[in-house]
């Protein structure tokens, strides 16, 4: 099993301490007032504990000294990304996200896969749109096709 796949896979949470060294390795600490997350759907919510994108936020914060905060909500039930063509992906995110309290000027929001950008780019739009005049989308792995 490729380990994206694994990271993904329920129970699998444990690995954010290893994704957060690669991406130690990789990146530099960002000028950020905060760490957030794309935050899982209600029905993902329900069928697992934790989630990639939540537990790989908490170990960068930890690691950079960097406050996570929940700073986004769901405004409603989608359709799977993963189950949509690329065309269709994003006007099934467009205005899902609303803020969640007072957004920080610089913000680096994590996502688990970076595939098409829509999920990511809605995200960030709203975090724009609530106050933050910059948003950095750090991914632990991307889909290629």
């Amino acid at each position: 099993m490729p380990f994206v796949h694994a990271w993904k896979e329920r129970g699998l949470h444990r690995l954010a301490p290893l994704a957060a060294e690669l991406v130690l390795a990789r990146f530099e600490r960002p000028a950020a007032d905060v760490i957030t997350y794309i935050p899982p759907d209600r029905v993902r919510q329900l069928e697992r504990a934790r989630h990639p994108a939540p537990a790989l936020a908490r170990e960068l914060g930890l690691r950079w000294g960097t406050a996570c905060e929940p700073l986004l909500e769901r405004t409603r039930v989608t359709e799977r990304q993963a189950s949509l063509p690329l065309a269709r992906r994003g006007g099934n995110v467009r205005n899902l996200f609303a803020p969640v309290g007072v957004i920080p000027a610089r913000v680096v929001l994590i996502d688990d896969v970076y595939t098409s950008g829509s999920t990511a780019s809605a995200a960030a739009g709203a975090l724009r749109r609530a106050g933050a005049t910059r948003v950095e989308v750090m991914t632990f792995a991307r889909a290629i096709r």
